[in-house]
């Protein structure tokens, strides 16, 4: 089975480099100021001008309005807009049809009641990404090192594709795709030594551990 590989929050030469040599098929930059992953357009410019064709390139978004979107889809040459706040299918659409570039939601999960909002997004969004629901409060809609009961992937049988992420690690991620039969696993906070310090040897570790199942 060939599982792809997001690695999120990338802001460095240094960890593209290494998400590229890892034979990662996406990145991803996120544009959430207050995430400790931001980057700015700057950074997101010189990254794109470095990644050229090797890679795709994804933009993390959070309620983002169009103006921010098109700025930030420039900078970056974005491949793909994930949104990944409380967008409604709604917005979702909006977004799809004004970019004309394909949207991937995230949806967080705790329960099997957040599984079923996956069904609202079937004609709104390309891809789904299930990731873990932070706590009640939190300043971050992700990147916190969470998992959730894989368990609950079971319930899914939309036809829109969908991946998995939430505190997958070079450790567990081999395990994740097992126990879900996912065909794209997404990282972040699993390959970092610290809140947006990505660690290039945690990198390949992840991506080895991804092909060799």
């Amino acid at each position: 089975m060939s599982v792809k590989v997001k690695i999120c929050g990338i802001s460095t030469s240094e960890t593209l480099d290494a998400a590229i040599a890892g034979r990662a098929e996406f990145v991803g930059f996120n544009f959430y100021p207050p995430s400790p992953r931001h980057v700015s357009a700057g950074v997101a410019a010189d990254l794109a001008a470095r990644a050229g064709n090797s890679i795709t390139r994804v933009g993390v978004f959070v309620d983002a309005d169009d103006q921010f979107l098109t700025d930030a889809i420039a900078a970056g040459k974005l491949d793909v807009i994930q949104l990944h706040g409380s967008e409604t299918p709604e917005r979702a659409a909006q977004v799809k049809a004004r970019f004309n570039l394909p949207v991937w939601k995230v949806l967080s999960i705790a329960a099997p009641s957040d599984m079923a909002r996956a069904h609202d997004y079937r004609s709104a969004a390309d891809f789904l990404l299930f990731d873990a629901k932070t706590p009640k409060g939190s300043a971050l809609p992700g990147g916190m090192g969470l998992t959730f009961d894989w368990s609950l992937m079971s319930a899914y049988r939309g036809e829109t594709p969908w991946g998995l992420a939430g505190g997958l690690t070079p450790g567990n991620v081999a395990q994740a795709i097992r126990a879900t039969g996912t065909t794209l696993v997404d990282t972040s906070s699993g390959v970092e030594s610290a809140p947006g310090m990505k660690d290039v040897d945690k990198i390949a570790a992840f991506c080895k551990a991804t092909r060799n199942l």
